[in-house]
């Protein structure tokens, strides 16, 4: 695949591994007390990251430096059987920032309704056009807006393709399934599954999938040579999703975003003028206002 620019080359540790799309790192904690044996967890670790690394996700070639870099943790918070669990699952996807040794979130989320049936040593298969279980349909969907997260920063509507894909498995869970299983439905919450992909899908919040563009793009890869401009275009590229938070407020993705760049805002502006401080924090307030104390007093003047 011609990628926008080479990445850099990556050193990994611990249960990395190098896949067809994605770098992954895959853990599988189990926290409190157990009554299932432990080995389950650990070759259900090992499935995980096989799933996640062996597939063809894309039609896309990718050289090894140019894979997305995934990082997946599952805790397990109990057993309602030896075969059946509840879990919260995090995961934080990063990708390369030109002319640089930083890695930038793309995603970074927590899904605290995970549940799913394993039975160990059975293979987690997958299946874009039927459902199998819900294991398998859930690291398949997040595996998706990764990808579709991904391309958006290097073409505009890049991961529209993988998006569409996200949705297909959302659409072949069994009303069963999603009756059973939170997340997957518009009635479980305002922060899921469902309401991840309608947001990133959705007509009237298009102008936040092009500033992710914009903002990765045409600000962060251009830091190196030209950060005055970069900056600009990035408080720019706020400006317009605070428009978008105001015609949609509180969207997912929008909390998303502020959840996954908050920190690294405060280091881009943090030697910017006064004028763009007092308008990056006005931006702020709006669409993070639970942290606006906290980005003016790490902003200032």
């Amino acid at each position: 695949m011609l990628r926008l620019f080479t990445a850099f080359a990556l050193l990994l540790f611990g249960n990395s591994i190098f896949g067809q799309e994605l770098t992954v790192d895959v853990s599988v904690n189990t926290p409190k007390l157990q009554t299932v044996d432990p080995k389950v967890f650990q070759t259900l670790e090992g499935d995980l990251r096989d799933f996640l690394s062996s597939q063809k996700w894309t039609e896309d070639n990718f050289e090894p430096e140019e894979r997305i870099n995934m990082n997946v943790q599952l805790t397990i918070n109990s057993e309602i059987s030896p075969t059946n669990f509840t879990a919260e699952l995090t995961i934080q996807v990063t990708r390369p920032v030109f002319g640089s040794n930083y890695e930038t979130a793309t995603v970074n989320y927590r899904d605290k309704d995970i549940a799913f049936e394993y039975e160990q040593f059975q293979p987690i298969e997958y299946s874009i056009t039927t459902f199998n279980d819900n294991l398998s349909s859930l690291f398949s969907f997040y595996v998706y807006i990764a990808l579709g997260m991904d391309y958006d920063t290097f073409s505009p509507y890049g991961g529209e393709e993988y998006f569409q894909l996200a949705q297909n498995i959302l659409n072949n869970i069994p009303a069963n399934v999603a009756n059973s299983k939170k997340g997957w439905r518009a009635l479980d919450g305002n922060r899921n599954r469902y309401w991840m992909i309608e947001n990133l899908l959705n007509p009237g919040l298009r102008s936040f999938r092009k500033g992710m563009y914009d903002y990765h793009r045409l600000g962060l890869d251009e830091m190196h040579t030209e950060p005055e401009k970069a900056r600009a275009i990035i408080l720019k590229t706020l400006e317009d999703i605070q428009l978008a938070n105001k015609k949609y407020p509180n969207s997912q993705i929008i909390q998303m975003f502020v959840n996954s760049k908050g920190e690294e805002l405060v280091s881009i502006f943090s030697s910017a003028t006064s004028a763009e401080k007092q308008r990056v924090k006005a931006v702020l307030a709006k669409i993070d206002p639970s942290k606006a104390s906290r980005y003016n007093r790490r902003l200032g003047n």
